[in-house]
This record gives structure tokens, C-alpha cells and sequence, in this order.
């Protein structure tokens, strides 16, 4: 398959752009400007947030996977299993995000039950909570295997990819995001830890097009 600059580059800022709409529904659910407490925001969203925020999982998932190709074609060089195991990884953990943040609708509307009916909102988002959760360990196995299997690769210049690209490689940012968000308050905490798991995408995406921006072929069909 022939892939030109101009693809490859609209396929990156795509994935970027998914992150983008799913961060856009993190804040619709958890953005208060008075408070930082993310369940009682859920409580006091309104419906119309709600539901445009289950939207935006949907779009996102669509956006992410139209992504995914970019990162694919960066693994053209590699054999056969190797690439085909990161599409299905990418593809199982971005088709993840889509799902785990639908089913954050479960938590939002519990909160917002607890709070038009003063009930006791952690406990009224317990279920809901745990059922969330159950769902991310599905995604934590495949997410270290990816990890291995991308940084391996790059490092070794299997792919078209730089090796400065797995600075920006989710893992990384995913194991400072206790200390990044240990020392933000406010707002600011809100933006940047409420939408950290999508503004980690945003910024893999978007290196992972400037890093095969000027790439010099994209027509990989002897590999």
C-alpha cells in the first residue's frame, strides 16, 4: 500500500484531533471553575453536557483509529508480527478509551441522581465506579506490551519513526502523571489531570506527525 506525505500527515492530525474531542468530554463532564472536586461536577452537570460528552466518546473512537494507520505505516519496515501486534494493540486501547469514557455516562448520572436527591454521591457512583474499573484492567496488559514492543523497535530503528519519538510515547507521560498532577491546583488541575489520559494522545499524535512529516517513502509493499 502507497501512502503519501500528504495522508500520513492528515492521519496524525486526525488521532490528535480525537484526543482533542474526548478531552472536550472530559471537561463537559468535570470542569467547575468553583470546585475541584471532578464527582460533584458530574453531579452538577447539566443533561445537555452529559450527553454531548457520551458523543464525544464516539467521535474520538472513530478519530483515533483513522490515527492508528499513521502509527501502522511507521511500522511498515518491521515483520510482519511486530506490526500487526501494535495496529491491534493501538486499535484495542484506543477503541478502549471510546468505551471506558461511554460508560463514564453510568458515573455522571449516578452523581447527578445523588445530588437532585441529596443521597450520598460516592456511594450512588460505587457500581458505576467499579464497573469502570473492571474495564481499564482489560486495557493495562495490553498497554505494557505495546510498550515493550513499540520502544524496542524504535530504539533499534526498526521503524520510520526517530528515536526521540518514544520520549512522547504515552508510557512516559502515563508514569509522571502523580507528579505532574500532585503539583497542580484549581483550574488548572481540573484541565490538565480531569483530560490527562486524552492530552497524552493529543501530544503523542502530534509528535508522531511532525516526526514523519518530511518522511522520504512511504511505499513499503517489498517489506
Amino acid at each position: 500500500m502507497k501512502m503519501n506525505k500528504f495522508c500520513i500527515r492528515i492521519l496524525g492530525i486526525l488521532g490528535a484531533l480525537g484526543g482533542l474531542i474526548l478531552f472536550s468530554g472530559d471537561m463537559l463532564f468535570y470542569y467547575d471553575p468553583g470546585n475541584t472536586n471532578l464527582t460533584e461536577n458530574m453531579g452538577n452537570a447539566s443533561d445537555f453536557r452529559i450527553i454531548s460528552s457520551a458523543v464525544t466518546a464516539l467521535l474520538a473512537a472513530w478519530f483515533y483509529m483513522l490515527g492508528v494507520v499513521q502509527i501502522y505505516h511507521a511500522f511498515k519496515p518491521t515483520k510482519p508480527i511486530i506490526k500487526n501486534t501494535i495496529l491491534i494493540c493501538f486499535a484495542a486501547i484506543l477503541i478502549a478509551y471510546g468505551v471506558i469514557h461511554g460508560a463514564y455516562v453510568a458515573i455522571a448520572t449516578s452523581a447527578r441522581l445523588a445530588t437532585e436527591n441529596n443521597l450520598n454521591i460516592n456511594e450512588a457512583v460505587s457500581l458505576a465506579t467499579e464497573a469502570n474499573n473492571v474495564l481499564r484492567l482489560f486495557v493495562y496488559p495490553i498497554f505494557g506490551l505495546l510498550s515493550i514492543i513499540f520502544i524496542i523497535q524504535v530504539w533499534k530503528r526498526k521503524t520510520l519513526y526517530p528515536r526521540w519519538i518514544i520520549l512522547f510515547f504515552p508510557l512516559v507521560p502515563f508514569l509522571i502523571q502523580g507528579f505532574i498532577c500532585k503539583n497542580l491546583s484549581g483550574n488548572i488541575w481540573i484541565i490538565i489531570c480531569g483530560g490527562y489520559l486524552n492530552l497524552i494522545l493529543v501530544i503523542f499524535f502530534t509528535a508522531s506527525t511532525i516526526a514523519l512529516w518530511n518522511i522520504k517513502s512511504l511505499n513499503l509493499n517489498n517489506k
